[in-house]
């Protein structure tokens, strides 16, 4: 059975065009590439015995210093503690080791808190 030049180019170009028609998919279940995991936060965090609102921050930052550092812990409470890091308790601190203060005593009912920090550097 002969073939024309012809025909073999119009049967070629049909078979082609379905090639490439089916190669090109179109059906877009592609799934996209996983986000990246966020990036873990350093910071640090307390526990505040005996707590009525009290809350305290201690800036990563403040890790560093060659100073005792000093912080409010009044948060929501009606009244305010202090609490105070050694340079020492500071690098502890910093190298994750909790950290438990004892706060200053509230005027009028001499109640205190005992305040553990923990810190997580990355």
């Amino acid at each position: 059975m002969d073939i024309t030049r012809k025909r073999f180019i119009e049967l070629f170009s049909g078979a082609s065009a379905l090639l490439i028609l089916h190669g090109c998919g179109g059906g877009g279940d592609y799934d996209d590439p996983p986000a990246p995991a966020p990036a873990p936060a350093s910071g640090c965090g307390e526990a505040i015995s005996a707590n009525h609102g009290h809350a305290l921050a201690v800036p990563v930052a403040d890790l560093d210093s060659a100073a005792a550092m000093t912080y409010s812990i009044m948060g929501a409470a009606a009244h305010t503690h202090q609490v105070t890091f050694s340079p020492a308790q500071l690098q502890q601190l910093k190298a994750g080791t909790p950290v438990t203060v004892v706060s200053t005593d509230f005027p009028g009912d001499g109640h205190n808190h005992n305040v553990t920090v923990t810190c997580v550097i990355v």
